[in-house]
């Protein structure tokens, strides 16, 4: 049995497939990145996972794509996690880049292909292979345009009072923003990224208010011009998008891109059936 894995801050994607490519069953975890996480806990959100703790036995492959694991110590740490859960797999672990230029991008033509989830990267494809050229420095530095992005900015604007007053209102009604609750939720609890990116949520159900409109251009332009304009062909060629954040603001997204000159491809809320697809073809 061949396991097929989608793995975001938030949630990660389960597909397994029988020797003729069936699929044996689906499943969803929490999310699994590594360089937020510990061993510990990655362990525990597999192996809590009925259908994958009772079949371990069976996996003998794993393809592992996630967020967090586009250095070697996060890679070799998830990669110790799973093959002390299912003994008897050969375990192949690759950052969550590769899993979007897989699902989105046309083998032998020329891409852009960005993640705009929880967190967001960019990366170039050739036709073969994918270049990336900026180390992502995490949630804090980095993730310009993402869930965790905008829900840091939401926060930020709260508590300088910079959200209009009605918006303002409501935002206070739907969540608990009490700076103890926050700040526990940052700097004392796992998922600090995951946790901020749950504000997004907010700003895509008011996404027509002005200040909505601005602070998601706003991301989504810093974006583009700090990854997308990095390659020197960006407005030759096609950008593709995955994750929630690019999917549910895609008409902002779209008119960032053509105001920059670049030309939106693909847009697809999460990559793994596309994933699916890949690898049935290798079959």
């Amino acid at each position: 049995m061949k396991l097929i894995v989608d793995s975001g801050s938030t949630k990660t994607d389960w597909i397994a497939l029988d020797t003729d490519g069936n699929i044996a069953f689906e499943t969803q975890t929490q999310g699994l990145n590594p360089q937020v996480l510990t061993d510990q806990i990655l362990e525990e959100r597999i192996v809590n996972n009925y259908d994958l703790y009772r079949q371990r036995k069976l996996v003998n492959q794993i393809h592992f794509y996630g967020a967090g694991c586009g250095t070697h110590p996060p890679r070799q740490l998830l990669q110790k996690v799973l093959s002390g859960i299912f003994p008897k797999a050969i375990i192949e672990v690759k950052e969550d880049t590769y899993a979007a230029v897989y699902a989105a991008a046309e083998p032998d033509k020329k891409s852009i292909v960005c993640i705009l989830g929880t967190g967001s990267n960019c990366s170039y494809f050739d036709g073969a292979t994918v270049e990336q050229r900026i180390t992502s420095l995490g949630y804090i530095l980095m993730d310009d345009g993402s869930g965790n992005y905008f829900g840091r900015q939401l926060l930020r604007d709260y508590y300088f009072n910079k959200i209009p007053n009605e918006m303002a209102k409501v935002f206070d009604e739907s969540f608990d923003l009490s700076s103890e609750t926050i700040k526990t939720n940052l700097y004392k609890k796992p998922n600090p990224n995951t946790y901020l990116a749950t504000f997004a949520r907010f700003l895509i159900e008011n996404k027509e208010n002005e200040y909505s409109q601005n602070l998601i251009k706003k991301g989504f332009d810093l974006f583009a011009r700090n990854q997308i304009l990095q390659f020197e062909n960006a407005k030759d060629v096609p950008v593709h998008f995955i994750g929630s954040i690019a999917f549910y603001l895609q008409q902002e997204l779209k008119e960032v891109m053509a105001s920059l000159g670049l030309t939106t491809g693909k847009v697809l809320k999460k990559p793994i059936d596309g994933l699916v697809e890949y690898h049935k073809n290798l079959l």
